[in-house]
Parts: C-alpha cells; sequence; structure tokens
C-alpha cells in the first residue's frame, strides 16, 4: 500500500477499499480516471464553495458571488451551477448521475480554459454502474479537500497521491508509467535541490518530480514560481493525470502532450533546463531509433536502435544549461553494458568529466519492473562556483542493502536513508565539509580509477565491502571449539586428529 507519509490520512485507506468495491469488475486503468475525475471535481467545488460563501457574506464590498471574474482574481477555478459538488450529490442516486458528471465535466472545461482537454468524460457510457458511481460520490463527499485548512495541509495532494500510488499497484507493470516511487523522487529533489531555475522532466509522467520540487523549494524558504517547469509525456491519459495533479496544487507548468514522445518531437527542442529529474522507461526497444541516427544530440555516440537508455540520457544531458545538474533513474545495464556501442558512449560521457555521482539503489522501489535500477547525476560544470572543483573525480554510492519492505513486494527508502545518501553527496561537493570514505558504502575515486576498470560504473567495483573486525582472541577460541568437535566426531580416526593438528600448526595455530 503506497505511504501517504502521514498518519492522519487513515480514512483515505479506508476510502480506497471501500471505492475499490465499487469497481467491480472494471479494468484499474480505466477505473482510475473515474475516481480521479472525482476526486478533482470534489476539490475544485470545495474551493469554489468556500470563496462563495465569503463573497455572499460581504456586503460592505457589494461583491457579486456569481461573477467569474471574483474567482479568477483569487486563483480559484470557477465552478458553475451545474458542476457544484452539492449539486451532483443531491442528484447521486439519479440513473442520470453519469451524464450530469460529463456535463459538469464540459462546463469547467469551458469555463476554465487551463483545464480544457484536461478532465476524463465519458461517466454515462451504459458498462458504468450509475448506483456504485453514486455511492462513490457519496464516499468522495465525506472528504473535504479544497477549503483553507485542508488545503494548507494539501489534504488534496495527499489523497491524489496515495490513490496514484494504489493504481500504479492495482495495474502491476502499466502502473509506473505514470507514478515514480515517492521516496525515489524526493532522494532525487534532495539530491539536485531545485532552489530556483528551469526544471524539466521530458517523460514526466503524472507530474511526481514537479510536486516535489515545488514542495522543497517552500520548505526551504522559497516560494512557488521560484522555479519554472517544463515536461513533456507521450501518453495522452497520463498527460491529463500530469495536469490535474499540478492543477490541484496551484502549480503552473508548461507540460506538452503528442504521439510522438521526446525523440521523435521534442516539444522542448530550445530548452536549456538547471535541473533535469526523469524515470524513463527502461531498455526500451520500441524508441524509433532507426529515424533518428544523425541526431544532434548524440555528442557522446549513436545509441543502439535495440534500447533507448542511452538515447535518453543524452537527451537530458543535451537540455541542461551550461551550469545544470540532470539527475535521472536508469537500468543497472547502463553502468555496464558494452553491447552495441553502448560501452564506448559511457567511456565518451566519463571522459567528458560530467558524471558526478552514481547510486545502487535496492530492489523492489518500483511498482512496474523487478529490473535492478541506479541513479545517475550528471553535472555540466564541475569546478561550479557553488560548489567544490569536483573535476576528474566521481562520487559511487552502494545503496543496495537500505530501505525497508512496506509490504511483500514493495520495499521504501526511510527518511533516514534519503538523509544519509543526500547528505553524503553534499559533504562531498561542498567546499567547506569534510568528506570521507566509507567501506561499503561510498567512495570518491579518480577518474584515472574508472578508466582501469574499463568505464565501468558499478559502485559496487568502488566501494569495496564493509570492514568487519575479527578479534583474534575469538577466533582462536573459535578454531579451538571446532577442531574439538571435529576430532570428536572422528574419534575413531587418530589419525584425522592429528592431521588437523598439523594443519593448523601450518596456519600458524598451536592446539
Amino acid at each position: 500500500m503506497a505511504n501517504t507519509g502521514n498518519g492522519d490520512l487513515s480514512f483515505v485507506s479506508k476510502l480506497w477499499q471501500a471505492a475499490d468495491k465499487l469497481r467491480n469488475n472494471m479494468d484499474a486503468a480505466e477505473y482510475k480516471h473515474i475516481v480521479l475525475g472525482l476526486i478533482f471535481l470534489k476539490y475544485v467545488s470545495d474551493a469554489f464553495a468556500e470563496v462563495y460563501a465569503q463573497l455572499q457574506k460581504d456586503t460592505k464590498n457589494y461583491a457579486d458571488a456569481e461573477d467569474i471574474d471574483e474567482y479568477r482574481a483569487r486563483n480559484i477555478f470557477w465552478v458553475p451551477p451545474e458542476a457544484r459538488w452539492s449539486y451532483l450529490q443531491k442528484n447521486a442516486k439519479q440513473p442520470t448521475i453519469g451524464k450530469l458528471i460529463d456535463d459538469a465535466m464540459d462546463a469547467i472545461e469551458r469555463d476554465n480554459p487551463s483545464l480544457k482537454g484536461v478532465l476524463p468524460h465519458n461517466y454515462a457510457r451504459p458498462a458504468l454502474d450509475k448506483q456504485r458511481l453514486g455511492e462513490l460520490i457519496d464516499l468522495i463527499g465525506t472528504i473535504g479537500l479544497g477549503d483553507k485548512e485542508n488545503k494548507s495541509r494539501d489534504i488534496l495532494g495527499r489523497v491524489y497521491e496515495y490513490f496514484l500510488g494504489e493504481f500504479a499497484d492495482a495495474e502491476g507493470k502499466k502502473g509506473g508509467q505514470f507514478y515514480t516511487a515517492r521516496c525515489v523522487v524526493r532522494l532525487l529533489v534532495e539530491m539536485l535541490e531545485p532552489y530556483k531555475g528551469r526544471v524539466f522532466d521530458p517523460c514526466c509522467g503524472s507530474g511526481g518530480m514537479f510536486v516535489q520540487s515545488e514542495e522543497f523549494t517552500e520548505a526551504h524558504g522559497g516560494r512557488i514560481g521560484d522555479i519554472s517547469i517544463y515536461g513533456q509525456e507521450s501518453n495522452q491519459t497520463t498527460w491529463r493525470l500530469c495536469k490535474m495533479n499540478l492543477a490541484i496544487r496551484g502549480i503552473d507548468a508548461n507540460i506538452q502532450w503528442n504521439n510522438e514522445g521526446s525523440f521523435l518531437n521534442d516539444a522542448h527542442k530550445d530548452l536549456k533546463a538547471d535541473y533535469v529529474m526523469a524515470n524513463p522507461p527502461f531498455n526500451d526497444s520500441d524508441w524509433k531509433g532507426e529515424m533518428l541516427r544523425e541526431d544532434v544530440r548524440w555528442k557522446y555516440g549513436t545509441p543502439p536502435v535495440g534500447n533507448a537508455n542511452f538515447a535518453w540520457i543524452q537527451h537530458f544531458i543535451h537540455h541542461l544549461s551550461p551550469t545544470g545538474t540532470a539527475g535521472f533513474v536508469m537500468a543497472n545495464g547502463s553502468m555496464s553494458s558494452n553491447t552495441s556501442g553502448e560501452g564506448e558512449i559511457r567511456k565518451n560521457i566519463i571522459e567528458a568529466d560530467i558524471v558526478d555521482c552514481m547510486i545502487a539503489m535496492p530492489s523492489q522501489l518500483f511498482y512496474n519492473t523487478m529490473i535492478p535500477v541506479c541513479l545517475w547525476f550528471v553535472s555540466r560544470d564541475r569546478k561550479n562556483h557553488k560548489f567544490r572543483d569536483r573535476r576528474g573525480e566521481i562520487l559511487f554510492i552502494d545503496a543496495r542493502n537500505m530501505g525497508e519492505m512496506i509490504d511483500r513486494r514493495h520495499r521504501e527508502l526511510t527518511d533516514a536513508d534519503i538523509t544519509k545518501i543526500s547528505s553524503t553527496y553534499h559533504t562531498w561537493r561542498s567546499k567547506t565539509k569534510k568528506y570521507k570514505d566509507i567501506a561499503g558504502f561510498c567512495k570518491s575515486a579518480k577518474r584515472e580509477e574508472v578508466v582501469k576498470n574499463g568505464h565501468i560504473l558499478t559502485p559496487g567495483r568502488y566501494v569495496g565491502t564493509e570492514a568487519q573486525e575479527e578479534d583474534s582472541e575469538v577466533f582462536e577460541e573459535k578454531m579451538k571449539r571446532l577442531t574439538g568437535e571435529l576430532a570428536t566426531q572422528f574419534s575413531k580416526s587418530d589419525r584425522l586428529e592429528v592431521e588437523i593438528k598439523k594443519n593448523l600448526k601450518g596456519l600458524g595455530y598451536e592446539i
């Protein structure tokens, strides 16, 4: 079960269980849009209703509660009468409820241009049980989402994220196309620290990277708006999820959708971002690479047609500003593969001296794959004025043994894990803090050492094993006990006991 990160959301898990029972035999991918669309509708209606009530009380300024401009001035979505939650809940038991919801979605899109083409429709289709739909409306009606108090606690954001996680779980492999585990996103954000500037994710799914970046900025004294957000998504339904996920938090973003995707139709061709954060599809063999043999992005080598990993890596690097940094998830094969020219591309990237840090991640962090993964951090300017000169060095971190199982199939990094990994990186690149290698966990390796290892970037090759001290007296006691046990077991054969003692004496242990 997805972790909300907050104990006061137990009612959400109950809501999920109740809503999931209403699902009947509907596919999770289809049901996802029904539920999340209604949650979004409840949110905008709650926010509207609160301002509506205030305007009705405000007799001094003679504000008109039905004036659309009053809401736009407050950055609140205008909700026409036929789309207000009170109206829908009043009609939840009517057989026409599906059409009423479709009409509500149409009306909100009509009056709020930023939501055009974003909201789900087709609630009136015959296959959708209208009685169960009415019950779902009653369930969602029990949660306050868009009023000031719940906005400040980001109840809707966490409800939405919780449901995204649960749907990712229910959909299995497909779920990961729109959802990256929160702890992985948090680690990327904590490593990169996007305080100000342009943030880009060219395979943005439901927008988790952007939400976490905004939360990080606010938590460290910045404001929403200190960062500019750019994204691209090739799956239209996932793009809609992303747009809703950002809209409920009031995040203004330039998120583009096209069928061709980032390789064939780069929607932000001229963008140079300060931060790139991404979790692209792993080992994608159908990325139309045969149509892009001479592309300007392949600065370090033409990626193989059968695997998009190094196409993504070079796409990220291409979109970095002169001082930009990228952090992204990759299949472990990217660290060591030498097939189809991938080793040569990796070598060229290393020789360009832009690889900053490599992290081997624990297994079972993702909903969509059991493929072991790593995190790459690439920095265009490693003599950066903000940090120490790191040219000729790469930090390796082995985090494979970190994290805790939250159910039979899923692991999460804990807050302490995220702090340990990110603070190690920050200390390593700091001008003032003193970094130290830790056997089995982290190692700052010179580029010459990486070259000797055939330009392989697997952290386990560099960090070694955790130091284990063996007390010599304890060791001798163990040897005496084992020798005694063996001698007793083979007491019928004196020669064997003599042979054991002789061999041990040769090793320097007198028994």
